[in-house]
């Protein structure tokens, strides 16, 4: 490989570490804690905050257009000029400048739509700080906290369901549910969760970091349990015109019908949702569906999340068993031209036409990305077996105290400083070459676990840790390499070069065993253990490439360009012969 392309490929490591870690540094270093605390609450309780603080904006605009029409518009409220001016064109009205908030006003026509504005943009900023926790590094419950979650089976309405339950039917359905919750966090991708029993009938969810409230209620406690049924056409307009008659007064307490001779036999009334602006479940309307399943979810043998090549919308792709494509196909071909909803937990999600027989494999639009993503994920876990219901669920404090967290964060930050200084004194200049690549290293480990959104605790940490003796192990092998070569009698160049040809293997070996390790640790462990696993698996290839890459690039520049021709090795000099 080529110096050049070496420097190329670092210096593109270089850019990308920097755009992976941006995000953890907006969020915990730029973003103010009132800001974070909204962020990571739920998407109704954004929707409140958007309005309020978009109302607080009108209310302030227009005190400045009572005041004094002419004056400027704040810093703060600029963005608005640009829909303002757009409009202005819309109408063919001349565009007004200077701008003053009465022209702002003016543009917009009328207080409605400015608010409109403003929401959608408070909106906005609060929707991409909540995404921006996915791609930034989180800390545990041990560090930070995360959220805590009680859950208790409704074994009513299990035993509605299969009749009688015995003792047994009621543990086999709580460990079936420990199973399944996770097999769903597992998938999910987070990072040291905790779910145990609680007596002989609640389960507890401790989840690190900070996951989205609602996204998270919804993942645990969803059914799974998706099925297709026909519409009832002859049913739907029996129930519109019976909701004509009776506007407002439709529906009895337990959201049935008040009066339930008016759908046909062997059909049921479902409401038809939709996600809003701000990702939250909206009431459309009502669908007259067949009560009993066209197909049911249980004939999907996997799913996942595909877009519409049309509109680029995303969607969910299921693919059936083959016994699912034949009763599906058979389905569809009986039924064309017939409505057929997408029934997920009792909620209508889409609702189509069928146009022509199909077989094996159902596209279904309607969904979010995210709640794309979840629906797959939910089905291929498998649907819980019992309804379970959420007793409280609430934020918590950090597993261990903040003078323990101060302790342990010293005890890392003092060991990795002896560590360097240790490098620095035994190798001389070589060891502040070694400094130099073992800061790199753990720069490109904090990065890379920024980008998967991971969540750090003190085991992960624990794994940091091991990563940079490990990589001053690779250098220790490097330099004595080297050194041995200086001792032959050879040049700075051929030394650097023997060196790190004859260290190549010695630190690969060493590495790829280890890394083997940590990779089947992370696949089969779980809890602490992973979280050591993943960062180890990250910071071994960090450390391999710091090592054999970014530090032989170093010694090329010393003795190519600068000229060096003894190298700084502790005791051991290099010869004055040129390189």
């Amino acid at each position: 490989m080529s110096k050049r392309l070496r420097l190329g490929i670092i210096l593109a490591f270089l850019g990308i570490a920097v755009a992976f870690l941006m995000p953890t540094i907006s969020w915990h270093l730029l973003l103010p804690e009132a800001e974070r605390r909204i962020a990571t609450s739920s998407r109704d309780q954004i929707r409140i905050v958007s309005q309020q603080r978009a109302g607080a904006d009108l209310r302030r605009l227009l005190a400045l257009v009572e005041g004094d029409p002419d004056s400027s518009i704040p810093e703060d409220l600029r963005f608005l000029r640009a829909p303002a001016r757009d409009r202005y064109r819309f109408e063919q009205r001349p565009v007004p400048s200077p701008w003053t908030v009465q022209a702002l006003l003016d543009g917009f026509g009328s207080e409605a739509t400015l608010l409109g504005e403003l929401e959608a943009d408070h909106r906005q900023r609060l929707l991409d700080l909540k995404e921006l926790t996915t791609r930034s590094l989180q800390l545990g419950l041990d560090l930070q906290g995360g959220m805590y979650v009680l859950i208790e089976p409704d074994f009513d309405a299990l035993a509605a369901e299969i009749g009688t339950l015995t003792d047994a039917d009621r543990q086999d359905a709580i460990d079936r549910s420990l199973e399944i919750l996770n097999n769903r966090v597992d998938q999910f991708g987070l990072t040291e969760p905790s779910i145990n029993r609680q007596g002989d009938d609640r389960i507890v969810v401790e989840l690190p970091g900070a996951p989205d409230p609602e996204r998270m209620r919804n993942f645990i406690v969803g059914k799974g349990r998706l099925g297709f049924h026909l519409v009832d056409s002859e049913g739907q307009q029996a129930f519109d015109d019976y909701q004509r008659a009776n506007p407002g007064n439709f529906l009895a307490a337990g959201g049935g019908l008040r009066d339930p001779n008016v759908l046909p036999a062997g059909t049921v009334l479902r409401g038809v949702y939709e996600k809003d602006t701000y990702g939250v479940d909206q009431l459309l309307g009502y669908a007259v569906i067949e009560a009993e399943e066209g197909l049911s979810g249980a004939y999907i043998n996997d799913s996942r999340v595909d877009r519409d090549p049309l509109t680029g919308r995303p969607e969910v792709l299921f693919f059936l068993s083959p016994e699912g494509g034949e009763i599906f196909f058979k389905l569809t071909q009986e039924n064309v031209g017939e409505i057929l909803a997408v029934v997920l937990d009792d909620r209508v999600k889409a609702r189509a036409q069928i146009s022509q027989a199909i077989r094996n494999q159902v596209r279904v639009t309607g969904f979010t990305q995210s709640e794309a993503e979840d629906l797959a994920l939910v089905l291929r876990t498998g649907s819980l077996p019992v309804p379970l219901e959420i007793v409280s669920q609430q934020q918590i404090g950090a597993g261990l105290g903040e003078d323990s967290i101060r302790a342990s964060l010293r005890a890392v930050a003092v060991g990795a400083m002896l560590v360097f200084l240790f490098m620095a004194a035994y190798y001389r200049g070589a060891g502040l070459i070694a400094d130099l690549v073992l800061a790199l290293n753990l720069f490109f480990v904090v990065s890379i676990l920024s980008v998967l959104g991971f969540t750090l605790t003190l085991p992960s940490i624990a794994g940091v840790i091991l990563t940079v003796g490990m990589a001053v192990d690779a250098n220790v092998i490097i330099f004595e390499r080297i050194k041995e070569e200086l001792r032959a009698g050879k040049s700075a160049a051929a030394a650097v070069r023997t060196g790190f040809a004859k260290a190549f293997r010695a630190v690969l070996d060493a590495n790829i065993t280890t890394f083997i390790a940590a990779v089947v640790l992370s696949q089969i462990g779980s809890g602490p253990i992973q979280g050591f696993a993943v960062t180890l698996s990250v910071g071994i290839l960090a450390s391999m490439f710091t090592a054999l890459v970014v530090a032989r690039l170093i010694f090329d520049f010393l003795i190519e360009v600068l000229r060096v021709e003894r190298l700084s090795l502790a005791w051991v000099g290099g010869q004055r012969r040129p390189a």
